[in-house]
């Protein structure tokens, strides 16, 4: 490049894109498409604010993987050119799988098949166009690399991939607990034995951040109201895919509620990766408005109810319904709303959502202490309350309409 291109950021102000390549991976038509796809699905209708993209974030984490590599390099770790432009791009495409909605229709409109196995799909297309610069990067998205810190920045309890969403989603949302010193962090970073740790002088960083984390999960990624407006969104899509109401819709969107493709298909056929690329949040409001007509009284009520903001009501416990209150409330809201009892399927939702800030075990997050020792955070002496958070919060809700007792 004949100069430096840059983009500014309102969370870390001008980012500067390093490479010819990066650069036009960043100006494909496939990464455009993030800008289309809401980094937090349907919690604008919780927090207006919260109309950022993945775009966004991936071009922020993008920058703090720039900023951690070179501090990794400061401190004598080994990384070259190939190495530092490989780790960008990678974490440029890590969400590059991501469906309308981001999360909310993962399983639903595209059943099985999580975004990280699209986003590789889509890396390996790339490459073919790149003429295989991208097999560094493909390797250490999927740990496959031979050093595999790499892949640890990419994707751990502790990446540079969570480090932006926290800071971005708290920025956007308002939600200031989600605010976390990802300087301070970065700045600690370091590599022994081919591995990331975090030397002791930040560990007060890093229980912040885990603490930002638990904290963002209940106040914004698992908001009862959004969790609420998302199941009825997935039930609109069901239905839609059920009662075949495909008329004036994008292709795209006709394209995938007609099939249901497997992972293998996915991988085998270029294709249908490419008929997902023209796939964004757009397509769904746009079938949501459609739908508002629709002469199916499920799809309709759904589709007019999410239009206008009328979500069902929420309740969380800590026990999981027993069948009999499930078939129970079907009656109720079949008598109410005059439907079927297969109709009235659509109209409750219930599950279970999970909150572990830290895992034990496994990607562990290690300490480096003064000694010269690892330790994994759970055992610092002086933070005893990792080991509370590492305990998994189990809830089960239930959804329906306002006005149905229970």
């Amino acid at each position: 490049m004949k100069k430096l291109k840059k983009v500014n950021d309102p969370i870390y102000g001008f980012i500067t894109i390093k490479s010819e390549l990066l650069f036009k991976i960043f100006n494909h038509t496939y990464f455009q498409r993030l800008r289309r796809i809401r980094q937090l699905g349907l919690s604008e209708l919780v927090y207006p604010g919260a109309t950022h993209t993945r775009f966004h974030h991936a071009l922020g984490a993008t920058h703090l993987m720039g900023l951690a590599l070179d501090q990794l390099k400061e401190k004598g770790v080994s990384i070259n050119d190939l190495e530092y432009e490989s780790a960008q791009i990678a974490i440029l495409l890590h969400d590059i799988g991501h469906g309308p909605f981001s999360h909310a229709l993962e399983y639903s409109l595209i059943k099985g098949i999580t975004h990280e196995n699209i986003s590789l799909q889509f890396m390996k297309i790339l490459n073919k166009q790149f003429s295989g610069q991208l097999d560094t990067a493909i390797a250490m998205f999927k740990n496959t690399y031979k050093r595999r810190f790499f892949h640890q920045l990419i994707s751990s309890q502790l990446d540079v991939d969570r480090l932006d969403y926290l800071n971005r989603d708290s920025f956007y949302t308002g939600v200031s607990e989600g605010n976390i010193s990802v300087e301070r962090i970065i700045s600690h970073l370091n590599v022994i034995e081919d591995e990331i740790v975090v030397e002791e002088k930040a560990i007060y960083s890093i229980e912040n951040f885990l603490n930002a984390r638990r904290l963002m999960y209940w106040q914004v990624y698992l908001h009862k109201t959004a969790l609420s407006a998302e199941r009825m969104l997935v039930h609109l899509i069901s239905r839609a895919k059920e009662v075949h109401s495909l008329d004036n819709i994008s292709p795209a969107l006709r394209y995938f509620l007609e099939n249901d493709f497997s992972l293998e298909e996915f991988q085998d056929n270029p294709e249908i990766v490419h008929k997902f690329s023209m796939l964004d949040d757009s397509d769904i409001w746009h079938a949501i408005k459609i739908w508002g007509n629709n002469k199916d009284k499920v799809l309709k009520n759904l589709s007019s109810r999410l239009l206008q903001r009328d979500l069902f009501k929420i309740k969380l416990d800590n026990e999981p319904l027993k069948k009999t209150e499930i078939s129970s409330i079907k009656s109720k809201i079949s008598q109410k709303f005059s439907l079927l009892n297969k109709e009235a399927a659509f109209f409750i939702s219930h599950g279970e959502v999970t909150n572990a800030a830290y895992v034990l075990g496994g990607k562990s997050i290690k300490i480096l202490n003064k000694k010269g020792e690892l330790l994994d955070i759970a055992q610092a002496a002086d933070l005893p309350n990792i080991k509370a958070m590492s305990k998994i919060v189990k809830k089960y809700y239930l959804c329906l309409p306002k006005t149905v007792s229970l």
